[in-house]
């Protein structure tokens, strides 16, 4: 196989990356090539002093490329991130959860990254074909009556939303043939989804928490269990200087949840945020004296609970 090199704006993403991350980004090229494309075709490994892209599949290694850059790009510029912090105690149950959580989470993200990769001219026809191949190749066409496949077609349909954008309807007669019940939930979710600008990490939180509530709406109504992201999954907090110096109990409400803290190994105490009871923190209260520990906890101003816990957050403009 020929050698890949970055093209100019796929390699000028991949400095304005370096300029910024503290360490050095590097990408490295697979050799399988698919002939599809899905956004799962690169992963990254932090290395001593840096970190390494490797697109697994090079069927459109510019495209995943620049990809991952810009989403590398948004967490580096303040965009809020997700974390795991608690556990049900089943490996095969949290794994799920964090897969489907990732998922959402990346949807809500390409509608900065993929608008970026339009902008940049780094998504044309071609790379549209072979994303529908992509679906194809990730989802089965819909039978009569219920199957277990049916938040993978929702997740697959809504990504694929966000991604054909404005030129949806190119594509819409082969989605609606193959998978009409998963597209009919997926646009609904999108309009949602798109329903107001996403301009700065505040906005684009607020549109995660209520995808995290939407999609599980949606499972509701096909009699599914709902993922309950706004409790398992940590979102960091985007927060003016003034809500950080309020304190914790008039942003926040502890609760104790049937979750275990990853960390401590013991029941989690999940800290919700009272605008949209989305977990924004989790911690372990001491075995002894946990009444002062709690009354100490809501006392204390925003900022400094958030660095004591060590909990990333982004100030809001």
């Amino acid at each position: 196989m020929a050698e890949i090199k970055l093209n100019k704006t796929t390699q000028s993403l991949l400095d304005q990356v370096n300029k910024v991350y503290p360490g050095t980004v590097l990408v490295h090229f697979g050799d399988t090539k698919t002939g599809y494309l899905r956004h799962d075709q690169a992963k990254q490994e932090a290395l001593t002093g840096g970190l390494v892209i490797t697109v697994t599949d090079v069927t459109a290694p510019n495209y995943t490329a620049s990809h991952e850059l810009l989403h590398l790009l948004m967490l580096l510029s303040g965009f809020p991130q997700i974390f795991f912090n608690v556990t049900f105690g089943d490996d095969k149950l949290d794994e799920q959860l964090m897969i489907m959580a990732t998922d959402l989470y990346d949807i809500a993200m390409h509608l900065v990254v993929v608008a970026e990769q339009r902008k940049h001219q780094l998504i044309d026809q071609e790379i549209e074909t072979l994303y529908l191949k992509g679906i194809d190749n990730t989802i089965t066409v819909e039978k009569d009556g219920d199957d277990d496949e049916r938040t993978l077609r929702l997740l697959t349909l809504l990504d694929a939303m966000v991604f054909y954008g404005d030129h949806f309807d190119q594509v819409k007669s082969h989605i609606q043939e193959r998978y009409p019940q998963a597209l009919q939930a997926a646009q609904k979710l999108y309009h949602d989804l798109t329903d107001k600008p996403i301009d700065s990490p505040f906005s684009m939180r607020r549109t995660i928490v209520k995808l995290f509530k939407q999609f599980d709406d949606q499972l509701t109504r096909w009699h599914l269990p709902a993922l309950h992201n706004n409790e398992f999954t940590t979102l960091s907090s985007v927060l003016s200087e003034r809500q950080l110096r309020l304190e914790v109990r008039q942003m926040f409400e502890i609760f104790h949840s049937e979750m275990i803290d990853r960390q401590s190994g013991e029941k989690a105490y999940i800290g919700l945020n009272r605008n949209d009871r989305q977990n924004s923190f989790v911690l372990t209260p001491p075995k002894d004296n946990s009444v002062d520990f709690f009354k100490d906890i809501y006392s204390q101003s925003v900022k400094d609970l958030f660095e004591t816990l060590k909990m990333p957050y982004i100030v809001r403009k």
